[in-house]
Order: C-alpha cells, then sequence, then structure tokens
C-alpha cells in the first residue's frame, strides 16, 4: 500500500509549526555558531552548535503551544506543535547534557546566564502574539549571539576574550536590525530615520576600533563594520536598488556571514 501524501494545506500548517516564520532569525543562529567554531573550534564546541539548533527550532512550536494553552485553547495544530516542541527539545537538550556531564570546566554556562533573561523578554513578547516588535527582537538575537562565548570558551578562551567576542557580534546583529527594519519601511514608502540608523553604524565602527587598538578585536573587524556601515548608507539612500524582503533579508544574512568570517580570520591570525 501507498502511504497518502500529506496535502498542501497540511505541509503548510507542518511548516508553520515546524519551522520560524522570520527567515532572519536562521542569520542570528547560524552567525555566532559560525564565529563561535572558526575562531576556537573544538568538539565540546560543535557539540554546543548541534543543541543551539535543537533550542532554536523549539522556539516556534513553542510560541503556538504557549499562546493556544493561555487562551485555554488545544486545537489539532497545538497538539503537533507539542509534538515538535518535545522532538526539538530532545535535540536541544541531549548535547547540552553530554556537554554538562563531560566538560569539568563550567563556566562556559555564564553567557547563557547573561542571555537568558533577553530569552525570557522574546517569550514574553511571543505570548502576547507581539514577536514583530523591536525589543523581542534585539533580545532573541542577543541571547542567540551567547552561542559565540560560549564556543570559545569550550574553545579555552578565558572569559574575558569570549564576552568581547560577543560584543563584537553585537555591534554587527544590533544595527544590522535596524538597517532591515529601516530598509523595510522604505520599500514601502513609509518615512524612516536614516541618521538613526547610520548612527548606531557609526557606534558599532567606532566600538570596534576602540577595542582593536588594545587588540581585543582584530583590525579586519573594523572593515567588516565600515562595510556594514556603506551597506546602511547606500541601503537607505536615493542611489539604493528597489529589493523585495525576501531578498533584503537573504542579502543580509550573506553580511552576516561575511563579518563572521572576517572577524574570525582577524581573530585567528591576529589582523
Amino acid at each position: 500500500m501507498t502511504t497518502p501524501k500529506a496535502n498542501p494545506n497540511q505541509r503548510k500548517v507542518i511548516r508553520s509549526v515546524a519551522l520560524p516564520a522570520e527567515h532572519g532569525g536562521w542569520g542570528f543562529l547560524i552567525e555566532p555558531i559560525l564565529l563561535g567554531l572558526l575562531t576556537a573550534f573544538s568538539g565540546a564546541g560543535l557539540l554546543l552548535a548541534f543543541s543551539a539548533f535543537g533550542m532554536f527550532l523549539i522556539h516556534q512550536p513553542l510560541k503556538i503551544v504557549i499562546k493556544d494553552h493561555l487562551k485555554g485553547n488545544r486545537p489539532p495544530r497545538t497538539i503537533l506543535a507539542e509534538k515538535f516542541a518535545i522532538g526539538y527539545g530532545a535535540l536541544g537538550l541531549i548535547p547540552f547534557i553530554l556537554l554538562i556531564i563531560t566538560v569539568a570546566d563550567k563556566t562556559f554556562l555564564f553567557p547563557l546566564l547573561i542571555a537568558l533573561p533577553f530569552a525570557l523578554i522574546q517569550l514574553w513578547y511571543d505570548a502576547k502574539n507581539q514577536s514583530r516588535k523591536l525589543p523581542p527582537e534585539i533580545c532573541g538575537a542577543i541571547a542567540l549571539g551567547a552561542i559565540a562565548p560560549m564556543i570559545a570558551i569550550l574553545g579555552g578562551w578565558s572569559m574575558t576574550p569570549a564576552l568581547i567576542l560577543w560584543l563584537f557580534l553585537l555591534g554587527r546583529i544590533i544595527p544590522s536590525i535596524l538597517y532591515v527594519r529601516a530598509r523595510l519601511r522604505l520599500e514601502k514608502g513609509n518615512p524612516i530615520q536614516r541618521r538613526m540608523v547610520w548612527g548606531v553604524h557609526g557606534v558599532a565602527v567606532l566600538m570596534v576600533i576602540g577595542f582593536a587598538i588594545p587588540r581585543t578585536m582584530p583590525y579586519l573587524g573594523v572593515v567588516a563594520m565600515l562595510i556594514l556601515l556603506a551597506r546602511a548608507v547606500i541601503g537607505l539612500s536615493d542611489y539604493r536598488k528597489p529589493r523585495r524582503a525576501p531578498i533584503i533579508g537573504f542579502q543580509e544574512i550573506g553580511y552576516g556571514f561575511l563579518t563572521a568570517v572576517l572577524g574570525a580570520l582577524g581573530y585567528r591570525l591576529g589582523i
């Protein structure tokens, strides 16, 4: 007997439960993993990366479960979300438990403790169906950014350089969120605050320069931040090429990967 295939509506429901609706979230997950593994690769760091994927994927079904339970509802979609949440939870927890058991130095958990309040803020907004607002988006990205310093510590880094690595990543993430939001508004013909977005990018450039002078951040990181600043200046100007939202999102993921690679090369090569 042949197994009946899911109809398009069923596949749409499964996708809406199993995968994040916002594609930009993938960048905020992969960038810290890439930066962490390229700068301080280790088997333990790779195990943490697998755990991070599970914890990232659990967000979408868990959001559905929390919202419906607060409303007192448990329709079939919620039951499906519960199953995905359990599966993703296992994917996230099993590697993490292995790390807890096998890694003697538990200091790699410190960035996670710092990130926890930001993750809880994001979940609180999710429960109120306000996940597209600016605060939860920034908080969620900050929380995911903790992956980089955790991987670095597992790879042998001390705490202070690892936290500075996180700060470098935030210099990319926060300006990026503001730029994408402004760019999408601009493409719809809505007013934006260009100077504010440019100013935040400028602060990121100055921050990395300030850390690069005492050699606690790489000068290649400055190059990455200058590229992002140029992208923001052109992308929010009258000289930009109109782009659809998916294209803007994929381009931003590319800029994120470039920043992670340049930053990692700078740390590795000492430039």
